[in-house]
């Protein structure tokens, strides 16, 4: 007897979950535009530059990781309950009509 199990893909991600991740970021990027503010004043404004920039490289594929790692920790594959794949079922599928338009 061939029996399938047929599952459902849901994902439970919340804005909440990921709330205080952006924070942290939001957090880095500000410190970093304070860091470069006080750079700024200095003769050599390319170090201000070079620290946003840096900062900011170095921060995303941390930031990026956090956000897929969390998106991989909420979703779920149930299985449906109710659900047999056998000839039988098939077969009375197959004789169905599909839906016509009136015209």
């Amino acid at each position: 007897m061939n029996t399938e199990t047929k599952y459902r893909f849901s994902c439970t991600l919340t804005f909440g979950d990921i709330y205080g991740q952006i924070i942290a970021w939001l957090v880095i990027l500000f410190i970093s535009l304070a860091a470069s503010m006080a750079l700024m004043g200095t003769r050599q404004p390319i170090y201000a530059l070079a620290t946003v920039g840096l900062i900011l490289v170095l921060s995303l594929p941390f930031l990026l990781f956090a956000f897929v790692t969390t998106l991989l920790n909420h979703i779920e594959f149930e299985p449906v309950e109710g659900y047999r794949s056998n000839p039988t079922q098939a077969g009375v599928a197959r004789t169905q009509k599909p839906a016509e338009v009136a015209s």
